[in-house]
């Protein structure tokens, strides 16, 4: 506790200075806030009806569409089911092997379907992750040269492919995956044009600084995921001392000020920068049984958005 009163109070003292935000800023929620993931035995997957009908309630405006079966099949019926909640969709998560030529065909048109889907339910972005086929995201990946020109390559399809759909192209720095460490990171900014999702939470996994990657490389942010991180569970995880569900099960993500980044610094830099995209507010949280009602995941998520919108306010 007494570590999560200093730290917030550090970063409370960068979101000073402006009133909150309206509702309908460019915050936006993500189901695995309320612990629905696509990772197999993960925990209590809640239903969509609960996780939309809670964010509505906090007053957000829309959400990621979370894994394949969460929503509809049928894109109308996305706009529409989220429609009735006074949301929208701000697009989703796509896992795509695209260092691997063998596979090359079929990993891109799974991104070409969930493109058009995404963007039939009036999306615009594609949270691209460049994974390594494992389900779990316990693997670990190294490329050669060969296989980074393959990656850089289908980086380049996937952006046609997302164009055609007026759609943009985030790729998301991910635990388990092909691009997790530092050095990968930098590898694909130096080396590639697509966007960067600046996911706060699996930068620090990886041993970056997500305050020094906005301030270098803010003018390729086209997304943002949100997550405070308490830095030495997130480095166990980084070195493989434990595992994903573990890391989240002992808190490795916490709600917006109450972890190791100074969140209102980043909101600072993107702001000051010019990004005007989507903040999401995503926690990567495991809900072991269903929660009675008013309580559970959205409390935190209520405690991420109030702090969010603080840091919002002060930095216009």
């Amino acid at each position: 506790m007494e570590h999560e009163t200093r730290v917030s109070s550090l970063s409370r003292s960068r979101c000073r200075g402006g009133d909150p935000v309206s509702r309908d800023a460019r915050i936006a929620g993500a189901p695995v806030s309320w612990g629905v993931i696509e990772i197999p035995k993960w925990g209590y997957q809640m239903p969509a009806e609960r996780v939309l009908r809670e964010a509505a309630s906090l007053g957000l405006v829309a959400v990621e569409a979370g894994p394949e079966g969460l929503l509809p099949r049928d894109p109308s019926e996305v706009s529409e089911m989220l429609g009735g909640y006074g949301m929208s969709l701000v697009g989703g998560f796509v896992p795509a092997v695209l260092h691997r030529p063998e596979v090359r065909e079929a990993e891109l048109a799974f991104v070409e379907r969930r493109a058009e889907f995404f963007a039939a339910a009036g999306a615009d972005v594609v949270v691209l992750a460049a994974t390594t086929g494992s389900e779990s995201y316990e693997e670990v990946a190294e490329l050669d040269d060969g296989s980074w020109q393959e990656l850089f390559r289908n980086l380049f399809r996937v952006e046609e492919i997302c164009t055609r759909y007026g759609l943009t192209v985030a790729l998301h720095p991910h635990y388990g995956t092909v691009i997790e460490r530092d050095d990968q990171l930098w590898r694909f900014l130096d080396d590639s044009g697509t966007g960067l999702c600046l996911d706060t939470g699996h930068l620090v996994i990886g041993g970056s600084d997500p305050v020094e990657v906005a301030e270098q490389a803010a003018d390729r942010v086209k997304h943002v995921h949100l997550k405070d991180v308490d830095r030495e569970v997130a480095g166990r995880l980084g070195a493989r001392e434990i595992g994903f569900k573990e890391a989240a099960r002992s808190g490795a993500f916490r709600p917006l000020g109450q972890g190791d980044v100074d969140i209102g610094r980043l909101v600072e830099l993107l702001e000051g920068a010019g990004y005007s995209s989507w903040y999401v507010l995503e926690q990567d949280i495991v809900v072991e049984n269903e929660p009675e009602e008013g309580e559970g995941p959205v409390n935190d998520v209520r405690k991420s958005l109030r702090f969010l919108e603080i840091c919002i306010g002060g930095s216009r």
